[in-house]
């Protein structure tokens, strides 16, 4: 075990490869292929993936996770340090990841890029700006509603009731003052007065669509669906009726290839793209996700969150709408996070205490009999060890995992790279070679109504008792439905913290309720967002924001970034 630096320390430190020779000498990517954003990050071209149709696809890997705690699991940390694991083990991997968001960075989370010794790099890039593929989307995002502000003040052809327009601004920033705003003040020659809003980046619509949009044809045509509001006569208006879908692609076109950077080891990573998955979908783009699989024989990807969000949404959204299939779950969990749900402080998580963990193994379990039994796919726990857990408290976690048939492996790929996810690389491979019949299943069909859709999640995945509706809720599914979007598949936003909708409630509850308060329209997207509890789309900081811990000297060296 290496002595520790901080995140921004190791990265720094790193000796990371030209980009483009490393692709070529990895993947077998010619130069002329890669349109280079400095000497360590590329974009892949839309035309060479095209040219890489007829090979064939490797096996996808699915990292998700328990529910979150406050003392961190390491989700993107174990994806980078299994795709390294799997490359010094002789496999060609690679791992397929989302982007970054600001709000998180600055805010409370930090940033994204993986962790210690199990990182993708440039860090302070992919944690920043990158290549500008938020800033396109938010550009994409707020040309639609300049546009439909600017129909409404020239005469309103369509005869949209301004009343009805549900497109919001966004900003990749955590900014609860822009929730809910008026625009259009200060007299005729500024437009329309009406109520508005923002939504961060990573909740939009656009951001779901550029994630799930298989070709810019594609993109093109989910963008013109996007329903924007309603006519007078109770009539949808899309994007496509403001003739907007063509300009926004135009925004869109550079930020659709997919980003190609490396770990610490130079595994080739794919990042792209970066819905949340308590409000969105979070997972990154289909492109990016095939793009990898057509270059390596292995990739390990990521969903947000817990497997009761990512996970579900992966398989519900990501993997319907697109083909894709996982060959195998690793499942991370640690041993604070099982204390945690078991019922300790989280100031007290680094005393040993076996019966917490024994305890917290209910919110496990539950993931476990989701990943296996709801949405029938193998899987290994890859249980992140950090220095405060003791020998004993792995043991407990390892044992009561082989009771529910799966096995756990402890992993130390934070303090040691690749070489401390190797056990776990050798299990996943097991795992899959072992795995027999295809299992794999949707929550719910296409065909189900969709108010049935979101019982089938609340019941089976959540373990709740059932779904109560506000009245102005209900009544927009019943529109949605009536207007033929019924056969949509669903996106809950839910908190991240518990199965349930009330952030405090850990382990694993049964029998509550999900109240769904808002629903909106995401028809470009191709799915219904159920909005549950207090979730927030346009999240706000917490008291210390991370951003008062980041700062830069005078030879241009950031610190502070984690």
């Amino acid at each position: 075990m290496r002595g520790m630096l901080s995140d921004i320390e190791i990265a720094d430190a790193a000796d990371l490869r030209p980009i483009v020779p490393l692709a070529e000498e990895t993947l077998g990517i010619e130069a002329e292929a890669l349109s280079p954003y400095g000497h360590t990050k590329a974009k892949v071209s839309l035309p060479y993936i095209r040219s890489l149709q007829d090979r064939d696809d490797g096996t996808l890997i699915l990292v998700t996770a328990i529910s979150p705690t406050p003392a961190g699991e390491g989700k993107t940390t174990t994806s980078v340090g299994l795709a390294d694991g799997l490359s010094r083990i002789g496999k060609k991997a690679m791992v397929a990841l989302r982007e970054p968001s600001l709000g998180p960075v600055f805010g409370m989370k930090g940033g994204a890029a993986g962790g210690g010794y199990a990182q993708v790099v440039p860090m302070t890039d992919i944690n920043l700006h990158f290549t500008g593929d938020f800033a396109a989307i938010a550009l994409a995002n707020n040309l639609l509603a300049a546009l439909i502000d600017n129909h409404l003040h020239h005469g309103n052809t369509l005869d949209i009731d301004p009343r009805t327009v549900s497109w919001k601004r966004v900003v990749d920033l955590n900014d609860r003052a822009l929730r809910d705003l008026v625009v259009g003040l200060g007299g005729v020659a500024n437009g329309y007065p009406r109520e508005d809003g923002f939504d961060i980046v990573v909740a939009s619509e656009v951001m779901a669509i550029f994630c799930l949009a298989e070709s810019i044809a594609d993109l093109k045509k989910r963008l013109g669906d996007i329903v924007i509001g309603y006519n007078r006569s109770k009539q949808p208006v899309t994007a496509r009726d403001l003739n907007a879908h063509g300009a926004m692609t135009v925004l869109l076109r550079d930020a659709f290839a997919p980003n190609l950077v490396q770990t610490l080891e130079h595994t080739p990573a794919m990042i792209h793209g970066g819905p949340f998955a308590n409000i969105a979908h979070g997972c990154n783009s289909v492109v990016a996700t095939r793009t990898a699989l057509k270059l390596a024989d292995y990739v390990v990807t990521e969903a947000g969150f817990g497997a009761d969000l990512g996970a579900e949404k992966f398989i519900d959204i990501k993997c319907r709408a697109s083909g894709l299939r996982p060959a195998a779950v690793v499942l991370v969990a640690t041993v604070r996070a099982l204390k945690y749900h078991g019922g300790v402080p989280a100031a007290e998580l680094q005393q040993e205490n076996v019966d917490a963990v024994a305890a917290g193994m209910a919110n496990l379990r539950r993931h476990i009999r989701n990943v296996r039994d709801v949405y029938g796919l193998p899987l290994v726990i890859a249980v992140n060890r950090f220095p405060s857990d003791t020998d004993l408290e792995m043991k407990t976690v390892v044992d009561l995992v082989a009771e529910e048939g799966v096995q756990a492996v402890p992993a130390t790929h934070f303090a040691d790279g690749g070489a401390g996810a190797e056990a776990v690389a050798h299990a996943v491979l097991e795992t899959i070679d072992g795995a027999g019949d295809d299992r794999f299943s949707f929550v719910y069909p296409d065909e189900m109504p969709l108010a049935d859709k979101a019982e089938a999640v609340a019941t089976w995945v959540y373990g709740a008792g059932h779904v109560s509706w506000d009245a102005k809720a209900r009544r927009r599914l019943e529109r949605i439905e009536a207007e033929g979007y019924g056969h949509l598949p669903i996106c809950v936003a839910k908190t991240q913290y518990s199965f349930s909708t009330d952030p405090a409630a850990h382990g694993a509850p049964t029998g509550h309720t999900v109240n769904v308060r808002e629903v909106r329209l995401a028809a470009g997207a191709g799915f219904v967002v159920l909005v549950t509890g207090d979730v927030m789309t346009m999240p706000g900081l917490p008291k210390v924001p991370a951003s008062e811990h980041i700062d830069i000297d005078d030879e241009g060296r950031i610190t502070g970034l984690s």
